[in-house]
């Protein structure tokens, strides 16, 4: 009788059923190499090593050389890389959500899909490194050469419909440093920092946005962000017709449209 037969009559001794079926569980977890995770932490020394899809949460590879390794799905979120030789390593699909990559090597590296979200960034290296898909919503510390500024304009946008106001006006700062000439960033930035109450760094912002729109021969968003920043200057108290808030409300809500990358 086959075993596949006991398990289907229910002959295995008590016990025996779950144990396998536990088994077939972690099974995943095997494909692991152990070994090498083993002296990776105890030695932090794992060149060109196999560790795909290694669960390294937290832990502590300062310095560590896993140049060339492959890390192709690894879990290394919270991970200490501080100083790390990641260099030509394949990190694609891998997580380092929060990790600490201060001063890492990160030359050459395969970042395809890769999970930056808030990892600690200054001063790391990312000469010749492919970026396809990589996750850098929040990363600190990161290099202008980093990142597309539609990435961080539309990081940006859904920060502002989750209210996360300060988030919004860092990813619109980001967009901006990677692209001067974003007019709808600073339109965007202006809002922002208009909902936070600093009416001067909006009025700035949209008079900036202004003279870009213009420069760009894109009449509808110079018209948009002349009307904010001119609604913005003029004092309440001179106002006529509709109040403040209510003509900013209208504003606003046609600057959504602005908002949205073509």
């Amino acid at each position: 009788m086959k075993l596949s037969d006991c398990v289907t009559r229910n002959m295995l001794p008590a016990g025996v059923g779950t144990v396998l079926a536990t088994l077939s569980l972690v099974t995943p977890v095997a494909a692991e190499n152990l070994q090498l995770v083993q002296k990776l932490l105890s030695t932090r020394q794992c060149p060109r090593c196999d560790l795909s899809n290694a669960g390294l949460v937290f832990a502590d590879l300062a310095k560590a050389n896993l140049s060339g390794a492959d890390l192709s799905g690894a879990n290394l979120s919270r991970a200490n890389l501080k100083g790390a030789n990641l260099q030509g390593a394949d990190l694609s699909g891998a997580s380092l959500a929060g990790a600490n990559l201060v001063g890492a090597n990160l030359d050459g590296a395969k970042l395809t899909g890769t999970d930056l979200r808030s990892a600690y960034l200054m001063n790391a290296s990312f000469e010749g490194t492919q970026l396809d898909a990589t996750l850098l919503e929040g990363a600190i510390g990161l290099s202008t050469s980093v990142g597309q500024a539609e990435d961080f304009y539309r990081w940006a946008m859904e920060d502002g419909l989750r209210k996360n106001l300060p988030g919004a006006i860092e990813n619109f700062t980001q967009a901006i440093s990677r692209n001067p000439d974003f007019a709808q960033a600073y339109l965007g930035r202006g809002v922002a920092r208009f909902q936070l109450g600093d009416r001067a760094g909006a009025i700035a912002d949209s008079r900036m946005a202004e003279q870009l729109f213009e420069k760009q021969d894109n009449q509808d968003g110079m018209k948009v962000a002349q009307k904010f920043a001119t609604e913005l200057e003029t004092p309440a108290s001179k106002k006529q017709g509709m109040s403040f808030a209510q003509n900013l409300l209208n504003v606003v809500g046609g600057l959504v449209q602005m908002f949205l990358l073509k």
